[in-house]
């Protein structure tokens, strides 16, 4: 080779590298996504609506202390009315108090503190659960996968609400007891379909690849299947918290949930059907905040879904090239 044609050959650039001298590095499927999620107006409001909530649950003591009330003090002085009746919104209680003169507003944020933390360790346990069994099944198959799917047909069709109110009964409401609830009538409909993606996964090329040489079982379930499942995992994990949430403030309005000394937006709700014909605050606020999480998780969801399906990609696409074409008409 000529010094001519070492020295063309020197200033020709790499392919990983642009004019600019910049390296062109591939982009993760979960760096992806964060990119497709990022476009998504309604998913960044949602995801933006639940981290202040979250904050306002961990602060809940300064915002009580803040605010001048616990969420079990009856304030008789300025909480109730001369003929014993809730007051609305004023200058001491900002969102008003309830038939026993205790502070909405300190009593909401406190109820989010419960209504998050059972949404998010009940659903955290309906997926591993949920995933251990679903996988099991679907991969061994056989005996194992007739055992474990008609025991997760048995669960799906337990009557849950007469299941908690008759523990309840027998054990007392409580929040432990109402995350194991959850968590007991949740995991089957994620283990069926984990399930189902694992018939599918493993009759892949990789899989049958992996036995040839010689790997165990438990190795193909951990290293090849279940990193394959974290995509569908991850959507129905986000589509289980509201559920649940929806699930304690049903068990808690019924007292079957958690602790009705406890403030919780079920607890609270039930509270509220003594006086919410003369007090529409006592409704509104729980029902509001209830309403505010359950939509705003719903819809990251189903805007975590979009983001990890690789086919939404040419739908994202489709959006840049209208918002381009609306940019160049104005």
């Amino acid at each position: 080779m000529s010094l001519t044609d070492l020295e063309a050959e020197a200033s020709v650039p790499p392919a990983s590298e642009v004019p600019g001298g910049r390296k062109i590095e591939g982009r993760s499927p979960w760096q992806l996504a964060w990119a497709r999620l990022r476009q998504d107006k309604a998913a960044m409001i949602s995801l933006t609506v639940i981290i202040l909530l979250v904050l306002m649950a961990l602060l809940a003591p300064l915002i009580a202390k803040w605010v001048g009330y616990q969420p079990d003090f009856g304030d008789r002085k300025f909480g109730v009315t001369d003929d014993g009746l809730p007051v609305g919104p004023n200058g001491h209680h900002y969102l008003g108090t309830d038939r026993l003169g205790r502070d909405i507003l300190v009593r909401g944020v406190y109820g989010a503190r419960v209504s998050l933390l059972v949404g998010l360790v009940s659903t955290a346990l309906a997926v591993i659960l949920g995933v251990i069994i679903g996988a099991t099944a679907g991969y061994y198959g056989g005996a194992i996968d007739t055992i474990l799917a008609r025991f997760m047909d048995v669960t799906l069709s337990f009557p849950y609400l007469l299941f908690a109110i008759a523990l309840a009964a027998a054990f007392g409401a409580s929040t432990p007891l109402t995350i194991f609830v959850i968590t007991f009538f949740s995991f089957a409909s994620i283990g069926r379909i984990v399930r189902g993606q694992v018939l599918q996964i493993k009759e892949r090329e990789f899989i049958e690849a992996a036995r040839s040489l010689g790997a165990s079982n438990v190795r193909i379930m951990f290293i090849d299947v279940i990193p394959n499942l974290i995509a569908p995992v991850t959507v129905l994990g986000s589509m289980t918290i509201p559920t649940a949430i929806i699930f304690e403030s049903t068990l808690s309005f019924l007292g079957a949930g958690t602790d009705p000394r406890t403030p919780s937006w079920g607890n609270m709700l039930a509270d509220a059907t003594e006086s919410y014909t003369v007090a529409w605050w006592t409704l509104f606020i729980p029902a509001l905040f209830l309403l505010l999480t359950t939509l705003a998780f719903n819809i990251l969801g189903d805007a975590v879904r979009d983001a990890l399906d690789p086919r939404s990609e040419r739908l994202f696409a489709a959006q840049r090239a209208n918002r381009k074409k609306q940019k160049k008409r104005k």
